[in-house]
């Protein structure tokens, strides 16, 4: 594989400052850790994204897709081959109480321009992190509410780069996960459909969701979010509480004292702490209740050497 190779061809379509030779990844990940990308780059529209997943897939270059960084944790050897982050790709659009957002866009950020126009039904995701891709891709949901309670269609390219709109339907949008990360897809935009709502009352939910939200979460540290997904018939942050592993960790990472789903970067951890106080977190929620806990955050990339 041949990075330089890959630079020059990639420019040919791209501003040269969009992409990017041996990129930290820590500054772009909410962990704050990972290791260098060969390429990281930043397409500004759908062409230059659907270029991207062509030319890498007829090149047989592994490509990894980045967010906001908010669900995943990248190994200290970094990321081979490609990383395609969409944060360019951030536009909200609202026409009568349809929603579209690209797919770089906050959904954060989504939620707070459809309160401006009065619109309710993604008060919801004012406490969610990540972009309209990862939300999409994870069927994201909060405070009782899911994408799928809101989607009308999502426009996606294949692994091939073909683009597809896809409806409610055909997203097959279950509890975090979808067509999108069973087949590979890579999310381009969304459209949303929502109901005229009383301004006050849109505003008073975001209000006091986002007062939950940082009442309740770490987010005086660097994290990946919530690290699992609920057990059924459990929470999994009650069964790391009572397993008595709140403040315990490796190196700099730290099962959250405030909230025991979340394992925070206290110190500089690196990215091997942080799976290694995942792995204890496993092992004493099985060994205490027998249950297994599941990743809803993604680890990706290699091991350093």
């Amino acid at each position: 594989m041949n990075k330089q190779v890959w630079y020059k061809e990639l420019i040919t379509k791209l501003d040269p400052s969009n992409v990017k030779i041996d990129e930290a990844l820590h500054v772009h990940t909410m962990t704050r850790m990972g290791g260098m990308a060969d390429l990281f780059v930043t397409p500004e529209n759908e062409q230059e994204a659907a270029f991207i997943v062509d030319y890498t897939h007829k090149n047989n270059i592994p490509l990894l897709l980045l967010g906001n960084g908010s669900n995943m944790v990248v190994r200290d050897g970094g990321v081979r081959g490609v990383v395609l982050c969409l944060e360019k790709l951030d536009k909200i659009v609202i026409e009568g109480n349809h929603v579209y957002a690209e797919s770089g866009a906050a959904i954060i950020d989504v939620s707070k321009a459809a309160a401006k126009e009065s619109l309710t039904g993604l008060e919801f995701t004012c406490g969610i992190p990540g972009t309209v891709g990862g939300a999409m891709a994870m069927n994201a949901g909060a405070y009782g509410g899911e994408i799928k309670d809101v989607i009308l269609q999502c426009t996606v390219l294949t692994p091939e780069g073909e683009k597809l709109v896809l409806s409610k339907e055909e997203l097959e949008l279950e509890y975090r996960k979808s067509i999108i990360t069973k087949e590979g897809y890579y999310v381009l935009s969304a459209e949303f459909e929502l109901k005229p709502g009383n301004p006050e009352e849109v505003n008073a939910k975001i209000a006091d969701l986002t007062f939950q939200r940082e009442s309740k979460q770490p987010l005086e540290y660097p994290s990946a979010g919530s690290v699992f997904k609920r057990p059924p018939g459990y929470f999994a942050g009650k069964l790391i509480q009572d397993s008595g592993l709140q403040g315990k960790g490796f190196g700099g990472a730290e099962v959250s004292t405030k909230h025991a789903g979340f394992i925070v970067n206290k110190n500089n951890a690196t990215a091997t702490d942080y799976i290694n106080t995942i792995e204890m977190v496993k092992k004493a929620v099985h060994d205490n209740f027998g249950v297994e806990l599941e990743l809803e955050v993604k680890i990706v990339g290699e091991n350093s050497k």
